[in-house]
């Protein structure tokens, strides 16, 4: 998926539901701004934005990053997942980069998104915490990453795993100033 085509996924949503950008953003708690941005711009919103997106329009997240309407099983071989994404945040002075490779991209009707992140490391360590509706589960396949969630900061090295509810505000990154790769599978409920 790239990122013209979820800007403009959205825009066609909201126009088929006959909602202005206006009361989309208002739904959503975004800015109409920043809204019209993703729509027209190619600006990647957060990961976040995107559920409280999909959760204003009544559709799964997964609406916005089907490319296919696949029925069945969807196999994902090794080496195939489907392009990058780059999560970015409201604040675009955050210094952190999500790499996301989605693992069901062809499923349709699918209530799970997994994908498998690359976690570039960030410099500095004023991460902005985020939250969404849903849950979420976090296998390290390589290096450490380190999450801030709610108060307390929780280390997990490769082989680990944590399972969070996404409500509490949290942050993903990179521990050690080392990349990492996570396998990720976040639900949200519709």
């Amino acid at each position: 998926m790239s990122k013209n085509k979820l800007g403009k996924k959205i825009r066609e949503f909201r126009e088929f539901r006959q909602i202005s950008r206006e009361d989309l953003a208002l739904n959503a708690n975004l800015d109409k701004d920043q809204l019209e941005k993703i729509e027209e711009k190619n600006v990647m919103p957060s990961l976040g934005h995107l559920i409280k997106i999909s959760r204003a329009l009544g559709v799964r997240i997964g609406t916005f990053l089907d490319d296919q309407d696949q029925l069945g099983p969807a196999i994902v071989r090794a080496g195939e997942e489907k392009s990058s994404l780059s999560f970015s945040t409201k604040d675009e002075s955050t210094r952190e980069h999500l790499n996301f490779f989605s693992l069901a991209q062809d499923k349709a009707g699918r209530h799970m998104e997994p994908f498998i992140v690359e976690i570039e490391p960030s410099k500095e360590s004023d991460y902005k915490l985020s939250s969404h509706e849903g849950e979420e589960f976090i296998y390290v396949l390589e290096g450490s990453i380190e999450i801030n969630y709610g108060k307390d900061l929780y280390r997990i090295d490769k082989g680990d795993t944590i399972y969070l509810d996404s409500v509490v505000a949290h942050n993903v990154h990179a521990a050690d100033n080392k990349p990492a790769k996570i396998l990720a599978v976040v639900y949200t409920p519709i």
